[in-house]
């Protein structure tokens, strides 16, 4: 089982890696295979990043991804400013989204939630706003895997 979505196949081929800053959870490093034709981070791989980084705040939220099948259903990002080198994220969620996703596990088997990702590059730039709705269904505990 993947203790961080950094060891995901699709995200260890871009070299997403966690973040060596405390209130950072994940980076993209400074590298020209992420730029795009005005030689700024390209637009893919700012989502990749951003997709990774709410898929790790919930896996810390949960602890594992033990016992559940988390899906995206939805992502809506904002392009602020250019990025360059380096890219970092934060993601949130309010408390009352969490809460509720835990009730309608325990209760439904299934949830939503949206999840809040900023990026901001090596120079501090604000650079992509994100939200990522997931679709969380909890395994049957009779199943394998569970």
């Amino acid at each position: 089982m993947n203790r961080s979505v950094t060891e995901l196949p699709f995200n260890r081929f871009l070299g997403l890696e966690t973040a060596t800053e405390p209130a950072r959870l994940l980076s993209l490093p400074s590298g020209d295979q992420y730029l795009n034709h005005l030689g700024t981070v390209h637009a893919s791989a700012l989502l990749a990043l951003a997709e990774a980084s709410s898929g790790e705040f919930l896996l810390r939220h949960f602890g594992s991804a033990a016992g559940v099948v988390p899906v995206v259903r939805r992502i809506e990002a904002k392009f602020r400013k250019p990025a360059h080198g380096a890219v970092a994220s934060t993601a949130s969620a309010a408390s009352e989204a969490l809460l509720q996703l835990d009730a309608d596990l325990a209760a439904k088997g299934r949830a939503l939630i949206p999840v809040a990702v900023e990026l901001h590059d090596e120079a501090g730039t604000h650079v992509l706003s994100a939200s990522v709705e997931w679709f969380i269904q909890r395994l049957n505990p009779t199943e394998p895997n569970a």
